[in-house]
């Protein structure tokens, strides 16, 4: 799965928005609160090290039944240290990818649809961690 670099979040700037304390039913509706508990700003959700923060927009599907779709944005945090299943954007042998990363038994590149194959980290591949993917962004609305 491609992803498209975005570019970097160098600045954090406060971006204060409405956070209802009452959660939303996903199954029956339940009455709703009609108050503001505080104000969220996304970067406190979605970014804990602004300087090694990235955003990349994934294409292709390779990754859909992890939720992560065509189209998306991935938050993703080069501070992280890569584990044994994370979502990671790598590059292997000059391609970019994001797949879940895999260390036990051995090192591996595991796509979440069955269309795609296991890709094995090979000792002599040109493998590099690019990031820790933290978050995703979706749009669902068309504007």
């Amino acid at each position: 799965m491609p992803v498209l670099f975005l570019g970097q979040n160098h600045s954090k700037p406060h971006l204060p928005l409405a956070f209802y304390s009452h959660k939303v039913a996903a199954g029956f509706p339940s009455p709703a609160q009609d108050y503001i508990e505080r104000s969220l700003d996304l970067n406190e959700l979605c970014i804990k090290h602004p300087a090694a923060t990235f955003f990349v927009q994934v294409s292709g599907d390779s990754m859909k039944n992890a939720g992560i779709y065509d189209g998306d944005i991935l938050v993703v945090d080069r501070a992280l240290e890569a584990r044994h299943g994370n979502i990671i954007v790598a590059a292997l042998n000059g391609e970019f990818t994001v797949k879940e990363y895999c260390t036990k038994p051995s090192y591996k590149l595991i796509p979440h649809n069955p269309d795609y194959p296991v890709i094995e980290i090979k000792p002599d591949d040109d493998f590099k961690v690019f990031g820790v993917v933290r978050s995703l962004l979706r749009n669902f609305a068309a504007v």
